[in-house]
């Protein structure tokens, strides 16, 4: 048995599934709501409100790179 998931483009279709689990060719679950896709979901839109300049970007690789020397040094 192959479990795929499948996004209904159209009202046609969302009918042709029904019939077919009404026959007893397909079985219809719903998704299993397990948090991991809606963490994921988060952590992505607020990267994109929250995008950092270069600037910040070049200070932060600046401090990793002068404690990395630093710790050499040392």
């Amino acid at each position: 048995m192959d479990t795929l998931q499948v996004d209904i483009l159209n009202p046609k279709a969302e009918r042709l599934l029904k019939d077919l689990a009404s026959l007893g060719l397909i079985e219809i679950k719903p998704l299993a709501n397990d948090g991991f896709l809606e963490a994921v979901e988060k952590i992505r839109s607020k990267a994109k409100r929250d995008i950092p300049s270069l600037e910040d970007i070049t200070q932060e690789v600046e401090l990793v790179r002068s404690q990395r020397y630093a710790k050499k040094k040392a």
